[in-house]
């Protein structure tokens, strides 16, 4: 499966000189925060395959005009092609504003997760806008990555966490994947980039998959009864 990961910034080459053939084989758009809904529904429409999305913590606007055709994967759990994918909006809290968090929030959110992961055996994707503590993030607290993180990938070990958050042009030397020791590839997803990640080895997880699937659509109010009616089985979007 090929996946196309965004974050931060809407990219002229995805945007304002979109080419299809430059992107064709992407079978999953995963956006990790802080990027306009139209963006993200002009990708959806234009590339014509699932976009799973977190907020940033600049993402207050999305409340009031949420991505069409997008899946809302905030503290959710979703399934596609066999592949779990779990997600945890926001940063760490410098400020008032919906989408930040201290540890002790964000461990609370990783909490409301848990049981959906451990009801399909583990996790394969975790998706946040926020970095690990220590791993790619920096010292001031608005970019400070989540210690609970940590935690939570070594507790589930998924195969690739992504995220945002820390641009490139914060640091003179980005690095845009790290490999834990886990075994999990950490990648910042800044701008985008392409993830070609094995396929699953276990394509449906029956009614498991169908009801984290649909708890997961539910908060996803940019979609309408149809497109949530096709999105309900997960590993059959888009045929």
């Amino acid at each position: 499966m090929r996946i196309l990961a965004i974050a931060d910034v809407e990219e002229k080459v995805l945007w304002g000189s979109f080419n299809r053939r430059r992107f064709e084989g992407i079978d999953l758009i995963l956006a990790a925060g802080d990027l306009d809904p139209d963006y993200l529904e002009f990708l959806v429409t234009m590339l014509n395959r699932p976009l799973l999305y977190v907020h940033g913590n600049h993402d207050d606007k999305l409340r009031k005009s949420a991505p069409g055709g997008c899946i809302c994967l905030d503290d959710s759990v979703y399934v596609y092609q066999g592949i779990r994918i779990a997600g945890l909006a926001g940063s760490r809290k410098y400020r008032d504003g919906k989408y930040m968090y201290t540890e002790r929030e964000m461990a609370r959110q990783i909490r409301r997760i848990d049981p959906q992961i451990r009801l399909l055996g583990g996790l394969d994707i975790l998706l946040t806008h926020a970095p690990e503590r220590g791993v790619g993030d920096l010292e001031d607290l608005p970019h400070q990555g989540f210690e609970c993180f940590d935690e939570f990938v070594e507790r589930w070990h998924p195969r690739y966490h992504i995220h945002g958050h820390v641009h490139a042009n914060y640091i003179p030397d980005f690095k845009r994947e790290r490999v834990l020791a886990s075994g999990t590839h950490v990648i910042n997803a800044y701008g985008y980039t392409t993830i070609d990640v094995p396929p699953a080895s276990q394509l449906s997880y029956g009614w498991k998959e169908s009801w984290v699937n649909r708890r997961c659509l539910k908060k996803s109010d940019g979609l309408t009864a149809q497109e949530a009616g096709v999105l309900g089985a997960g590993h059959t979007y888009f045929g």
